[in-house]
């Protein structure tokens, strides 16, 4: 718990830039797709909730940055990153069975990040 505690810093910013990555989706929403499903959807109504999509997962990565280094904000910034992350692997897991063989690497990686914002989350509570 303790190795969590001292290195949350740079736990949150390599996971903010990694998750940052999910831009892409947000320029080329294709791609983003083919990249993480290893399928597309087309038209008008997948390009705005694709970008949209991929922009609001960018905004978590962003708050990552962010929170390493604002130890004021890292709380609400680790709460609303575990929210996000815990949503995309459960919606996963609910309805996404068929593009788990592509997705799975980042329901992993983001289900452990979860484990590991919410272990910090528990640890700081029982610090004060």
């Amino acid at each position: 718990m303790n190795l969590i505690f001292s290195n949350i810093k740079w736990i949150m910013l390599v996971s903010g830039i990694i998750t940052c990555s999910m831009i892409l989706s947000a320029l080329h929403p294709t791609l983003g797709l083919t990249l993480t499903f290893g399928e597309t959807i087309d038209g008008n109504l997948a390009n705005i909730v694709v970008r949209n999509w991929g922009a609001l997962i960018a905004l978590v990565g962003g708050m990552l940055i962010y929170g390493a280094y604002n130890q004021t904000n890292r709380n609400l910034v680790l709460v609303v990153a575990s929210i996000s992350k815990s949503t995309f692997v459960v919606l996963n897991l609910v309805y996404g069975q068929a593009y788990l063989a592509k997705s799975g690497a980042a329901l992993v990686f983001d289900s452990i990040l979860v484990t590991i914002f919410l272990a910090y989350l528990l640890s700081k509570s029982s610090h004060k």
